[in-house]
């Protein structure tokens, strides 16, 4: 028996309950781990809110990302040996691959082995936020050596992904926040220009910053009444990529900004990437190269033991934190 969280019902982060089960032999094309860390995203919190993609079947496990060692592996793997370190890249299913918990099965195929110099808590910290923010960034928008990106939601763990990856390809990140509190510490983790958007005007400021030319490229996980001016600061023949919706107002339609620069608007889910076998390999070159030579590097804000995982995804819903929360097992 291995101690599981499950949820029985949607609800707040008491539904969480860590449970005695029996987790199966890995099927033939699976890796078991045995679980040293975890990262927490506001996916796993929309999927126990039912607000989600995916609904659950109860009871359910949850959790796309951690990092620990192999115990075992399914009959048609090779290339893993017990005990080896690895993380997990998040697969399709929230629930059937679950990773709360002691131990899971996950894909073989996305299964990684990181640097070593990368502890178990870095290491549960990379996948989702990178190969997102490589997905939109460089798969999708071919960002590049002289590009101007607006990134908002800029304290999130994607957010602070894109940085890096900006930086990586030689864009200029713009970074944009409600207020200036967090200024500073958004230069520090990466941003070279930071707008607060409650205290100044984002399309002025963004002309200005970029001579008037505006930015080629914008990663938005927001929506909303904030639309609009996002696509006001966008250059002619510029792309916007949306991959969330956590206003939950409605989101307007800039038609004249979308005509008037021929601008491209996309909705992104990082599944495109995951789905993809030649797009997945050329995130994890990119990725491991990064990780391998310091210019990744996952940012934590928080960690939590495995007992506290209610307070983990407490924490998540109502701190606007800089970084990853992780839970350690």
């Amino acid at each position: 028996m291995s101690r599981i969280v499950r949820i029985h019902e949607y609800g707040d982060a008491s539904v969480l309950r860590i449970e005695d089960v029996a987790v199966p032999a890995p099927a033939a094309d699976e890796v078991q781990i045995a679980v040293k860390a975890i990262g927490i995203n506001r996916a796993e919190v929309m999927f126990r809110n039912h607000a989600y993609l995916q609904k659950a079947e109860f009871p359910s496990r949850l959790g796309y990302e951690a990092a620990g060692t192999v115990v075992t592996v399914g009959a048609d793997v090779t290339g893993f040996a017990e005990g080896e370190a690895v993380s997990v890249i998040p697969p399709l299913d929230i629930a059937r691959w679950g990773t709360y918990g002691e131990v899971a099965n996950v894909p073989a195929g996305l299964v990684v082995k990181h640097p070593a110099a990368l502890s178990f808590e870095e290491a549960a910290a990379v996948w989702m936020q990178y190969v997102t923010a490589w997905g939109a960034l460089v798969e999708q928008a071919k960002l590049g050596e002289g590009d101007f990106v607006i990134v908002t939601a800029a304290s999130s763990s994607v957010g602070l992904a894109a940085f890096q990856i900006a930086r990586m390809v030689g864009a200029t990140v713009i970074a944009t926040t409600r207020t200036g509190a967090k200024r500073q510490a958004l230069i520090d983790a990466g941003a070279h220009y930071v707008v607060a958007t409650g205290e100044e005007d984002l399309v002025a400021r963004v002309m200005e910053i970029t001579d008037g030319q505006g930015a080629r490229v914008v990663l938005d996980p927001v929506g909303g009444p904030s639309f609009e001016p996002l696509t006001e600061s966008m250059a002619r023949g510029g792309i916007l990529l949306e991959y969330g919706a956590l206003s939950g107002e409605p989101t307007p339609f800039p038609l004249f900004s979308v005509l008037g620069k021929s601008l491209t608007l996309k909705g992104y889910l990082y599944s495109e990437i995951v789905s993809d076998d030649a797009a997945l390999d050329r995130a994890k070159a990119f990725i491991v190269a990064g990780l391998e030579s310091g210019a990744l590097k996952p940012r934590i804000a928080r960690t939590f033991p495995l007992d506290a995982i209610q307070d983990a995804h407490r924490f998540l819903e109502s701190n606007d934190q800089i970084g990853k929360v992780v839970v350690t097992v």
